[in-house]
């Protein structure tokens, strides 16, 4: 199983709610999704894949929305479509360790979208602060999904190791 997102705040009164975090391809109507281990069928989809408002069945009225507010929806992995190349879930470089060669720079602690690209928020040891590391060729030499390893360019993010 692998997140489609976060159940966020309710919207309007018929059990609808936004939807944080989303993957958008898995919120489809017609979709089984778990929350909170108990599988439940999207009954509704509006808004946009950024912002995605769903329903769930059984989920009658705000107050059953509110209910399951900050839970996780997941998916079976097999729903989703296949990545292409260079493309990884978040969740795959969520935890990997960050290199610049053998010089380990820190851990990803999340992927943000930024409006010019995507960047992996670097949490670094020692106080220093957090290495923001653009998903583009020049900055990424490889990424090892299997081994939670990814080699970056720290000379193209103009820092010195």
């Amino acid at each position: 199983m692998v997140s489609a997102g976060l159940v966020g705040r309710p919207h309007g009164l018929d059990g609808s709610f936004y939807v944080a975090e989303p993957k958008a391809a898995a919120l489809v109507v017609g979709a089984t999704v778990s929350v909170g281990g108990t599988a439940r069928v999207i009954v509704r989809r509006a808004g946009t894949d950024e912002r995605p408002i769903i329903r769930l069945e059984g989920c009658r009225g705000r107050d059953s929305a509110e209910a399951l507010r900050g839970q996780r929806l997941e998916v079976d992995a097999d729903v989703l479509p296949p990545l292409g190349p260079d493309e990884w879930w978040a969740e795959d470089l969520e935890g990997a360790h960050v290199f610049d060669g053998e010089h380990e720079l820190g851990v990803v602690r999340r992927l943000l979208a930024l409006p010019s690209c995507e960047c992996l928020e670097v949490a670094r040891e020692g106080g220093r602060p957090d290495l923001l590391v653009p998903l583009v060729h020049d900055a990424i030499r490889s990424v090892d999904v299997e081994h939670a390893r990814i080699d970056v360019d720290l000379a193209f993010l103009g820092e010195a190791p």
